[in-house]
């Protein structure tokens, strides 16, 4: 490859400052340090701050890309895919009739994307640290949950209208948590959740492999808390992609166990599913918000979204080949030509929509393409094989399950507390399945 060629060459030339420089060496240190930063400050910093953290770890990944003797580039078939993807993100840019403020979503994209690249270059070299960046979200995943009980029992008053109240009775209005996630919302802070609830997961499978039963009942616990607190967000599309990341988790659960633990397993969820049962049926806040989802127009939120549907399919319709550039200020304002009436909005509360709107359908389906090569390998490497490696995979497939689904009705993927854990995940499945 021509890159990699010219690369060497680079490197060549840096060899001797490589050679001497005790921070070049240890440079996979302080891109560590960036990726932790970066979980551990989504939980309560500012959106630009955790961007900082991203940023600087991108630049220490390319001077080691320029400096280290051997470092080399990699595409995947999955990462072609990228590749079209942000070039038609790119030529949308050069024709979007706001550019300037499209050029603020395109530089969101690009670091991004560049966040990627330099977590895949980063595992790398540092497979080892696969479990305790696991641990990280897992833990994060653990103190929010604590959080969410707290604001729970404390009845904290919502901050805008988060529920629909003109058809609910006083005892089935629901108190919904946010956490310490900005900006403060219950949606966010579901779809937050359930991005990093399969991470707690490494302390539950990890310890049961190697016998150490009552570190896998800490994580089991930890698990157990991240679920109790995406309910208690009453964040009805977090609900769905609970629902579906259970189901997964349980499927590749079974198929691990023995025989004799298969059946145990069986009961177990059984008995689960009951109780949960039980709870949504004579917890009337709880029931009121799962029965909501059915609702359709009798619900305020769910006419409100399948409105804004209707005006983004006609932008669509009229931007499909290139779309009408990124980003989300650029998109409220040529919304605002499309919109009925008193249905303003941030976003087009769908990510797949979104995504064909801002960049068009080809963007879309390189989209796509990229998520489905990944994947689909992941998936056929589980189903055959039962080792630390699929434990891995099992957690970044079922995380990007509920981040995909979740994305059906909202767009709070974009975000960032949600955006970097998508690219964690996806390049773990590169890095563990892709030399």
């Amino acid at each position: 490859m021509l890159l990699n060629y010219l690369l060497n060459k680079i490197q060549y030339i840096f060899k001797p400052v490589y050679d001497k420089s005790f921070v070049l060496q240890k440079i996979d240190w302080l891109i560590g340090l960036n990726i932790y930063l970066i979980i551990f400050s989504s939980t309560f910093a500012q959106s630009d701050s955790i961007g900082y953290f991203a940023i600087f770890a991108i630049i220490l990944a390319v001077i080691k890309l320029l400096t280290k003797p051997e470092e080399h580039l990699s595409f995947s078939t999955g990462d072609k895919f990228l590749l079209i993807y942000f070039i038609f993100v790119l030529i949308s840019l050069a024709g979007s009739s706001l550019f300037l403020l499209s050029l603020k979503g395109f530089f969101k994209t690009l670091t991004y994307l560049g966040f990627y690249m330099t977590f895949v270059h980063y595992l790398k070299d540092n497979r080892h640290m696969l479990k305790y960046i696991l641990l990280c979200l897992g833990i994060s995943a653990a103190g929010e949950s604590l959080i969410a009980l707290q604001q729970n029992f404390l009845s904290v008053s919502e901050i805008s209208g988060w529920q629909d109240m003109s058809r609910l009775n006083p005892e089935e209005v629901m108190t919904r948590v946010y956490g310490t996630i900005k900006p403060y919302n219950p949606n966010l802070f579901g779809g937050y959740l359930v991005s990093i609830l399969p991470a707690t997961l490494v302390a539950v499978f990890l310890p049961l492999r190697n016998h150490h039963y009552k570190t896998a009942l800490c994580g089991l616990i930890c698990f157990a808390l991240t679920v109790l607190a995406i309910i208690l967000t009453g964040c009805r599309g977090a609900y769905i992609a609970l629902f579906f990341e259970l189901i997964l988790v349980g499927i590749f659960t079974y198929r691990m166990l023995k025989p004799f633990y298969k059946k145990i397993f069986g009961l177990f969820t059984a008995i689960v599913s009951a109780v949960v049962f039980f709870f949504v049926v004579i917890l009337p806040p709880l029931r009121a918000r799962v029965f909501s989802i059915f609702a359709f127009r009798g619900d305020s939120s769910n006419s409100f979204r399948f409105n804004v549907y209707h005006s983004c399919i006609q932008m669509f319709k009229d931007n499909w080949l290139l779309g009408i550039g990124c980003g989300n200020q650029n998109f409220r304002e040529i919304y605002g030509l499309y919109m009925k009436t008193g249905f303003d909005a941030l976003s087009a509360y769908n990510i797949y929509l979104e995504t064909a709107v801002e960049s068009g359908i080809f963007s879309l389906l390189a989209f796509l393409g990229f998520l489905y090569c990944n994947i689909s390998k992941a998936v056929k490497y589980i189903l055959k094989r039962c080792d630390i490696k699929s434990i891995y995979l099992i957690i970044a497939v079922v995380s990007l399950a509920g981040m995909l689904i979740h994305g059906f009705v909202d767009t709070v993927f974009f975000r960032p507390q949600i955006q970097f854990v998508f690219w964690m995940m996806v390049g773990i499945i590169k890095t563990l399945l892709y030399k």
